[in-house]
C-alpha cells in the first residue's frame, strides 16, 4: 500500500491509511486531519457551523420514535463507519460514535442529526489529535467506570475504561454491556471485570515488547461498593445473582494481576467514555487523555526553542 512522506516545520510527517504522524522533539503527534476533511467534503459539511462538544449534554436517543422520518440506511451506516475509524486518533468522540452506532438498523432523522453534530464538532477541531510525550515512565494504570442503565431502549449500562502507560493513554473502550444490571454496584462490577481482562492482555503484549509489568496493575474506580465486592472472596446475597464469569475479577486480585483502588468521582477520567458531558468537564478530560490541538503544540515547541 502506498505511503507518502513530506517534510514540515515540525519534522517528518507520514500518511498511512489516513493516519498522519508528526515526530517532534518532545513526542509524537498522530491525527487524521486529511481523512476528516475528506469526510466533511463528501457530506458537504466543510463550511458547517462548528460545535464545542460532539453531542449535546442531556440528549436521549431512542429506537422507537413516532412521526420521525426514516433516512437512507446505507448513507447512515457509511457515515457511522467512517466516524468509527476516526476513533483511532480521536477518543474524544468514542462515546458519541458508539451511541449513534446503536441505531444503524433503522436510522431516523434524529439519529442522522446526532451523527452530523459529531461532524460539526470535528469541523471545529480539525487540527486535534493524540499527543504522546516522551517519557521514562512505563507504568501501566487503568481507569474504569459505567453509566448505569443509560440506554433507554433496553436499559443496559455502558462500560468505559482507559489505560495509561506513564502519562500517555494507550488503549480505551466505550461499549454497551451485554446484560441488564440491577444496580450501579453491579454495573461497575461488570465494568471492572472487563477492564481487568484487558489489563491482563496489555501486560502480555507489553512483555512481548520488553516492557514487562511485574507488579499488579492498578485499576481506579469511583464506586466503593463495587470495589469492596471485587475484593471480597465470599459470595453472599448481594452478588449471587451476578453471572459467574464476572467474578473473574476476584481471581485477578487474588493472583495480584490487578489491584482495585478508589478514586473520587471528580477525578474519574473515564466519564468522557460513558456519558455526555458539558463543555468544561469535556474539555478537561479531553486534555487528560491526550487529545490536543496541533497549533498549540507548535507554540510549545517555539517557546522552548526561544527560551
Amino acid at each position: 500500500m502506498a505511503q507518502e512522506f513530506e517534510m514540515s516545520d515540525m519534522g517528518l510527517m507520514s500518511y498511512y491509511l489516513g493516519i498522519e504522524v508528526k515526530q517532534m522533539e518532545d513526542g509524537i503527534f498522530i491525527s487524521q486531519e486529511a481523512y476528516t476533511r475528506e469526510l466533511l467534503k463528501k457530506l458537504n459539511m466543510l463550511d458547517c457551523n462548528p460545535t464545542n462538544t460532539p453531542m449535546e449534554c442531556g440528549v436521549k436517543l431512542s429506537k422507537e420514535e413516532e412521526g420521525v422520518r426514516k433516512v437512507d440506511q446505507t448513507l447512515f451506516r457509511s457515515l457511522v463507519g467512517s466516524l468509527r475509524y476516526l476513533t483511532c486518533t480521536r477518543p474524544d468522540i468514542l462515546f458519541s460514535v458508539g451511541l449513534v452506532s446503536r441505531y444503524m438498523e433503522n436510522p431516523t432523522e434524529t439519529h442522522m442529526k446526532a451523527a452530523k453534530r459529531i461532524l460539526r464538532y470535528l469541523r471545529g477541531t480539525l487540527e486535534y489529535g493524540m499527543f504522546y510525550s516522551t517519557s521514562d515512565e512505563f507504568k501501566l494504570m487503568g481507569y474504569c467506570d459505567s453509566d448505569y442503565a443509560g440506554d433507554i431502549d433496553d436499559r443496559k449500562s455502558t462500560t468505559g475504561f482507559v489505560f495509561f502507560l506513564g502519562n500517555n493513554a494507550i488503549s480505551w473502550c466505550s461499549k454497551k454491556q451485554p446484560i441488564i444490571t440491577l444496580s450501579t454496584c453491579e454495573a461497575e462490577y461488570v465494568a471492572v471485570t472487563a477492564c481487568a481482562c484487558h489489563a491482563i492482555w496489555l501486560k502480555i503484549l507489553l512483555k512481548e515488547l520488553h516492557f514487562e509489568q511485574a507488579e499488579s496493575t492498578k485499576i481506579m474506580m469511583d464506586n466503593k461498593s463495587a470495589s469492596a465486592l471485587a475484593k471480597n472472596p465470599v459470595f453472599h446475597d448481594r452478588s449471587k445473582h451476578i453471572e459467574t464469569k464476572y467474578h473473574f475479577i476476584r481471581q485477578c486480585i487474588e493472583n495480584m494481576y490487578v489491584e482495585v483502588e478508589y478514586v473520587k468521582s471528580l477525578d474519574q477520567v473515564v466519564d468522557i467514555f460513558t456519558k455526555l458531558l458539558k463543555y468544561d468537564a469535556f474539555q478537561k478530560l479531553r486534555i487528560i487523555i491526550g487529545v490536543r490541538k496541533l497549533s498549540s503544540l507548535r507554540d510549545d515547541v517555539k517557546n522552548k526553542l526561544n527560551s
